[in-house]
């Protein structure tokens, strides 16, 4: 499975400093998570893990290969990346999308193959689409919308999944039926899932690895239980919260601010 490792790595855009001196590993077929406040750093350190951000400085190796080496198509054939916002022509259907998953592995203007239609097929049903195959995505509610595209990245196949706040803009419901499905891809289909969140409780139950971020530095970094404690929370966050255990992992029940905590 895929081996990602951050190495000394400074992030940022312009002269603008974002992420300083940082180093990780991601562990192999877990979920790992990103929590931090805005600004922390997560959707950067997640562009730069997807290639979309070269480091100023240090290095992100893929394999133990630094990324920056490795060419576009031959990434997305180990990394498949879901941004947190996607646009796509209204009129384009459930399966019109996750066909472009396949893109790369054919070659310009090639019918799809047996194993494409076979790697399409099985991503519409680990995302329970395939009643919803034909429909537009401009009719579908904004969790089967998340679905869709969610399947579009299973479809190309890849050891590695990258998703960056998949449940922006849902609701409850649809939140926990995307999470789930995550879970499904990790747990079932032994995909190492990458994600950035800001729901805590959300990155509590359905993670293995949390790593918290603030002002672009690793503060707490390891499984769920060690990073999710109130004195972590107050550092990273700046609230007092109390903590309950849910089947043995640790959710938020309730949280004040600190006091004398200033906000921006």
């Amino acid at each position: 499975m895929n081996t990602i490792e951050a190495q000394n790595v400074c992030l940022g855009y312009g002269t603008k400093v974002i992420v300083d001196q940082l180093s990780l590993t991601i562990p192999q077929g877990q979920i790992t998570t990103l929590i931090g406040p805005n600004g922390s750093g997560k959707s950067t350190l997640i562009r730069s893990i997807a290639h979309l951000l070269k480091p100023t400085t240090g290095v992100i190796l893929l394999d133990h290969q630094n990324i920056q080496h490795i060419k576009s198509k031959a990434f997305a054939k180990k990394i498949a990346v879901l941004p947190q916002t996607n646009q796509s022509a209204n009129d384009l259907t459930v399966d019109e999308l996750v066909t472009f998953g396949r893109l790369p592995y054919r070659h310009p203007l090639s019918s799809l193959s047996a194993t494409d239609h076979e790697k399409i097929e099985w991503a519409l049903t680990q995302a329970s689409l395939q009643d919803l195959r034909d429909r537009p995505l401009s009719t579908l509610s904004g969790g089967q919308r998340q679905r869709a595209w969610i399947a579009m990245a299973v479809a190309q196949d890849t050891e590695t999944i990258i998703l960056d706040e998949p449940t922006t803009y849902l609701d409850l419901t649809h939140q926990l039926e995307v999470m789930q499905l995550v879970q499904q891809l990790n747990q079932q289909a032994h995909r190492t899932i990458i994600m950035a969140l800001h729901d805590l409780n959300h990155a509590a139950r359905f993670s293995d690895q949390l790593i918290a971020l603030k002002d672009g530095h690793v503060l707490a970094h390891g499984p769920v239980a060690s990073v999710m404690t109130a004195a972590n929370l107050k550092t990273i966050f700046n609230i007092d919260a109390t903590l309950v255990d849910y089947q043995g992992t640790p959710l938020i029940l309730t949280y004040n601010g600190c006091q004398g905590a200033v906000h921006s």
